[in-house]
């Protein structure tokens, strides 16, 4: 398959090489040990790691155990790797992609964010496990270069970001964070749940190895679990130039003991999903973005950008029950860095911070179209008072991801509920 054609087209087309019967629709494998031949000339055995020895997957042996490769799975590890323009190791969940990789880089370091600037802290979970068996440092990720090398960060050791941010959507310059460790010795990963293929490409800015909650994006409608590696194309060559083993096959070969394999299940899910990927997440970018835009003009003071009756009557709602919105698209910080990381569009969640807890507490019930749900990436809209499932936060912010649905629409249901809150002041 060109690498040519378009990410659209390879979200159809990618896996084509693998179809090995007259169905359009990919079937659902759902066993886990599948027969040997009974040709004798090819019964030879073979070590589980050297299932591991290319990372095209249309080479690989046939299927022996579902814990080692699977058909549903190995299809949707061919469309990832074509969208990511990487080789992918794909995991059971976020988490334990993030804990594969730390069981498999081994660092004495890791500089993670902490704070409002902390992101998901189910990563600084995983963490914490991986220091009680390692005893690994950890230092802050926006600490000056002083401290990173108090701290003994060197060669082999992480430096770990989130790109947009959990939960508030604010971007960080990917390419500022890929020299710092760099120039360490360390090597950059970069959590880009929040902006999936098209938005944003972090190899193209210096990561070494892109970690995703595939659960979110990738499976886009709230029913599968899923956790991606994808590394540097351009790492993995000089690797192999050098004889050096890829690690590619050193992530896949610690899966196999590790156990964290996605299910066929969840495997077949995905295929399903990433072929509307790009529809999907495109238009959740615009509509977030538009309504990000709509909050941010109506809180201003009156007369700024208030040119009708009704956009007045709606600023002084807004102004009453809102503090402040969070999203890539206003940062003032971005300049050219953030156009050229995210060209196609920003990530589709965002925050708001609302005037007061109970606010905050309350504006999930006085909605009509956004479930109040934890999560985000599904075609439907969810908003969350982040409270509910991370103890660290504002208790007066809500996450707000933003589904596929008429724009307008989610606008008015927002309205609607800040209306009903100030009739109750």
């Amino acid at each position: 398959m060109p690498s040519s054609y378009h990410p659209a087209t390879l979200a159809i087309h990618a896996d084509d090489k693998l179809n090995d019967s007259t169905d359009v629709a990919p079937a659902l494998h759902l066993s886990t040990t599948f027969r040997y031949t009974n040709d004798l000339t090819r019964l030879n055995p073979v070590p589980d790691e050297d299932v591991f020895e290319s990372a095209d997957l249309s080479k690989q042996p046939p299927h022996v155990y579902s814990r080692l490769t699977a058909p549903n799975t190995t299809r949707f590890e061919q469309i990832l790797s074509k969208l990511l323009k990487s080789d992918v190791v794909t995991y059971s969940s976020g988490l334990s992609a993030f804990h594969a990789e730390l069981t498999f880089l081994n660092p004495k370091v890791v500089a993670i964010g902490h704070g409002e600037r902390g992101g998901y802290h189910g990563c600084h979970g995983v963490l914490n496990l991986f220091q009680r068996v390692s005893k690994c440092k950890v230092v802050d990720l926006f600490a000056d270069d002083a401290t990173w090398d108090a701290a003994g960060l060197g060669s082999g050791d992480v430096v770990h970001m989130e790109t947009p941010l959990n939960p508030t959507g604010i971007a960080y310059n990917i390419s500022e964070f890929a020299d710092r460790a760099h120039k360490h010795g360390a090597y950059l990963s970069v959590d880009a749940t929040f902006g999936p293929p098209p938005l944003q490409d972090p190899f193209a800015h210096g990561a070494d190895i892109v970690m995703h909650s595939g659960t979110k994006y990738f499976g886009g409608h709230s029913d599968m679990l899923c956790g991606v590696l994808a590394i540097n194309p351009e790492r993995e060559r000089e690797r192999k130039a050098q004889g050096q083993e890829i690690w590619w096959r050193g992530l896949s070969i610690d899966r196999l003991f590790l156990g964290s394999v996605m299910g066929s299940l969840e495997g077949w899910l995905g295929v399903r999903s990433l072929r509307t990927l790009e529809l999907r997440v495109q238009r959740q970018s615009e509509n977030a973005t538009e309504l990000v835009s709509w909050l941010d003009a109506r809180m201003k003071e009156p007369g700024v950008v208030a040119d009708t009756e009704t956009a007045a009557d709606e600023g002084e709602v807004v102004r009453k029950t809102v503090g402040k919105v969070m999203h890539a698209s206003l940062q003032k910080d971005g300049g050219d860095w953030l156009k050229q990381q995210m060209p196609n569009g920003f990530g589709p969640v965002f925050s708001v911070m609302m005037q007061t807890r109970e606010m905050a507490r309350r504006l999930p019930s006085k909605l009509h179209l956004f479930h109040h749900a934890t999560s985000l990436g599904g075609v439907e809209s969810l908003i969350e008072w982040r409270k509910m499932s991370d103890k660290e936060v504002d208790d007066r912010l809500v996450r707000i991801s933003v589904g596929v649905e008429r724009v307008e629409d989610l606008k008015m249901d927002l309205l609607d509920a800040f209306k009903s809150m100030v009739a109750e002041l």
